[in-house]
């Protein structure tokens, strides 16, 4: 496994990072645990979760999944960057939401950490990360909170989800002002599919010092080798992998990426992990493996190497935004 520090920091971590987000409502305790000692052994050190994970009646229960594989000792703990998220709400869904009870306000955040130590057996969280912008509240509020709570050290570091470029230039401008350390990590949607990031998310974390950890890398599947998989008889494509190949000029790219990566023989998914890895500014995309299989799989990706010629075809078929400010001023 090869690692990288994240962002600005001196943590080290793995080029992959090990998503939970189907921990539960797609894949059982038992072969969870089996995925997360599979993931250690494989030297994958940075878990990603989120307090909602779990989903409707069953929010919180991925973190309870963790929390349950840390309290089997053997170094789990230890040996694990622990990420998770806050900001959404965790009542039931047909529940009205509670005031206070979601978003970052210091009581909303206050309680969030609390109950998520709870459920993660843990004394502190690693990154803790806003899972998205929260428009009522001052940044400065934040930081406050997130300073006492890195005092008491139950949180180490802050990370940002689904930030903008100006926001993660507004949040860490805010903490120099304080004197806090800001934000050191920002969790985007950005693979081959979908490159808007470049435009302003990647050039504003690359000069604020944030570490980027891509998330849905293979962009609800369609980089997996949708068509193939089809055609053999596998699962539909849904989500944003179906409204892609829904368009003719869609499905034209990613029948054009199949052929290409068939003409290599290369594994599509691979290489679109693979190709995240080439990209400045990232430390690792997240994987979210429903199997162990799956996991096998992406752990392929980091030793393959992808050619400059290559690199080139891909970027013919989902070609990128171009440098920013010329991708949109000139």
């Amino acid at each position: 496994m090869e690692y990288t520090q994240l962002g600005r920091t001196g943590l080290k971590v793995a080029r992959l990072v090990l998503g939970t987000m189907n921990f539960g409502p797609q894949t059982g305790e038992a072969e969870s645990h089996a995925i997360m000692d599979a993931a250690l052994d494989a030297g994958i050190n940075l878990f990603d979760t989120a307090n909602v994970y779990g989903w409707g009646a069953n929010k919180g229960q991925t973190e309870t999944i963790i929390g349950n594989w840390f309290a089997k000792g053997g170094g789990r703990r230890e040996k694990t960057v622990l990420a998770t998220k806050v900001y959404g709400d965790m009542t039931l869904d047909d529940r009205p939401v509670w005031p206070n009870h979601d978003k970052l306000s210091a009581v909303s955040i206050r309680r969030a950490v609390e109950a998520s130590l709870k459920r993660l057996q843990t004394d502190h969280i690693d990154l803790y990360q806003f899972h998205h912008l929260d428009r009522d509240t001052p940044f400065d509020e934040i930081w406050q909170a997130l300073d006492v709570l890195v005092q008491q050290g139950k949180v180490l570091y802050v990370g940002s989800s689904n930030f903008a470029g100006y926001k993660i230039a507004q949040a860490n401008e805010t903490a120099a002002r304080r004197g806090s350390y800001g934000l050191v990590s920002e969790q985007c949607l950005y693979n081959l599919a979908e490159r808007r990031a470049e435009m302003e998310v990647i050039p504003a974390a690359r000069d604020y010092g944030l570490g980027v950890i891509p998330w849905s890398p293979l962009h609800g599947g369609l980089l997996g080798g949708v068509l193939k998989k089809q055609a053999e008889g596998g699962r539909r494509a849904s989500g944003r992998a179906a409204e892609t190949l829904a368009d003719p000029a869609g499905r034209a790219r990613i029948q054009a990426y199949e052929d290409l990566l068939d003409k290599h023989g290369l594994a599509p998914g691979e290489v679109a992990l693979a190709w995240l890895l080439t990209r400045p500014g990232v430390t690792g995309p997240i994987v979210g493996p429903r199997t162990a299989e799956q996991l096998e799989s992406a752990l392929r990706a980091v030793e393959l190497e992808l050619s400059e010629e290559l690199l080139a075809s891909l970027d013919e078929i989902f070609p990128g935004p171009g440098p920013s400010p010329e991708a949109f001023a000139w």
